[in-house]
C-alpha cells in the first residue's frame, strides 16, 4: 500500500468505531418504550444504572447489553475489515460512548462499553472484568466502585496474561472511566454516595 493510504485503515477503524459507540442506547430504548428523556432522570447518566433508576429493570439489561455489544462489535468488525486495527477501534468505540456526537458530547461512564471491548479483545480480560465488577457490586451494591475497580482490573489482567500491547490502551481506557465517575468519587469521599437501588446513584 502506497504511504499516503497508510491512514487510511485506522481512520477507517477509528470512525467505524465511534459511529458504533456513540449510539446511545440507554437514551432511545426509554424514549422508545414510553420511560421518559434519560437525561432528565436521576443523574443524567446515560447508562443502565440510570435506565434502572425508571424502574424498567428490562430497559437496564437490554441497555447494559447493547452499551457492551457496541464496544466489542467495533473490534469484531474492525477486526474483519481493517485487520490490526482493533485497538483504534477500540478506544473510538470508548469515546464515541463517553463523548457522543448526537447528544452534544455528553455522554455515559463506559462501564459497560469497556466489558464489550475487553470481551472481544481477549475473553480473559473481560472475564476477568466481569467478576470483579459483579462481585463487587452483589457485596457493597455501590455502582461506582464495581465499575471502576473493574476497570482499573483489566491492564493488571493484560500483564498477567501477556497482552502487552492491550496495557496501555486499558490503562487509558481506566483513567478515562475514574474521570467521568470523578463526581461519584467526591460522593464516596464524602461518605454519601448511594448504593444501587437509591434515587441518585450513577
Amino acid at each position: 500500500m502506497p504511504t499516503e493510504y497508510l491512514w487510511a485503515a485506522p481512520a477507517g477503524a477509528m470512525l467505524l468505531g465511534y459511529l458504533l459507540g456513540s449510539i446511545p442506547f440507554g437514551v432511545i430504548l426509554t424514549r422508545a418504550f414510553g420511560a421518559g428523556d434519560l437525561r432528565q432522570i436521576g443523574s443524567g447518566n446515560i447508562g443502565a444504572t440510570n435506565v434502572l433508576r425508571t424502574g424498567r429493570k428490562g430497559l437496564a439489561a437490554a441497555t447494559l447489553v447493547l452499551d457492551g455489544a457496541k464496544g466489542a462489535l467495533a473490534v469484531v468488525i474492525a477486526a474483519h475489515v481493517f485487520p490490526g486495527e482493533e485497538i483504534p477501534a477500540a478506544a473510538a468505540a470508548f469515546l464515541g460512548h463517553l463523548y457522543p456526537i448526537w447528544l452534544k458530547f455528553k455522554g455515559g461512564k463506559g462501564v459497560a462499553t469497556l466489558l464489550g471491548i475487553c470481551l472481544a479483545l481477549c475473553w480473559p480480560i473481560g472475564l476477568t472484568f466481569a467478576v470483579v465488577w459483579l462481585g463487587l457490586l452483589a457485596l457493597l451494591r455501590i455502582s461506582s466502585v464495581a465499575g471502576m475497580t473493574a476497570a482499573l482490573s483489566t491492564p493488571i489482567a493484560a500483564a498477567l496474561l501477556g497482552k502487552f500491547d492491550f496495557v496501555l490502551l486499558l490503562i487509558a481506557l481506566a483513567a478515562l472511566v475514574l474521570w467521568k465517575h470523578r463526581a461519584n468519587i467526591d460522593r464516596l469521599f464524602a461518605g454519601t454516595e448511594p448504593r444501587v437501588g437509591g434515587k441518585k446513584d450513577g
